[in-house]
C-alpha cells in the first residue's frame, strides 16, 4: 500500500517539477518578448517623421472612436 502511495507521490512531484520548468521557461520569454518590443520602440522612436506618424495614428484612432460611438 505505501508503495503505491509512494509512486503516486513521485508521479506528481515529477508533474509539479515540469509544471515549474514550463512556468520558468514562459516568463523567460514573456521577458525575452518584452525586450524586443521595447528595442523595437525605441528603434522606431529614432525614425525620421515618427512625431507626425504619430499624430496621426491619434487622430485617426480618435475619429474611429467617433465613428463607432455614432453607430
Amino acid at each position: 500500500m505505501k508503495t503505491q502511495k509512494q509512486s503516486r507521490l513521485d508521479v506528481l512531484e515529477k508533474k509539479t517539477e515540469a509544471v515549474i520548468r514550463i512556468v520558468q521557461q514562459l516568463i523567460q520569454e514573456n521577458d525575452n518578448c518584452k525586450q524586443l518590443a521595447f528595442g523595437t520602440l525605441e528603434t522606431v522612436k529614432l525614425m525620421p517623421d515618427y512625431d507626425k506618424a504619430l499624430e496621426d495614428l491619434k487622430t485617426k484612432t480618435l475619429e474611429k472612436n467617433v465613428d463607432e460611438k455614432l453607430d
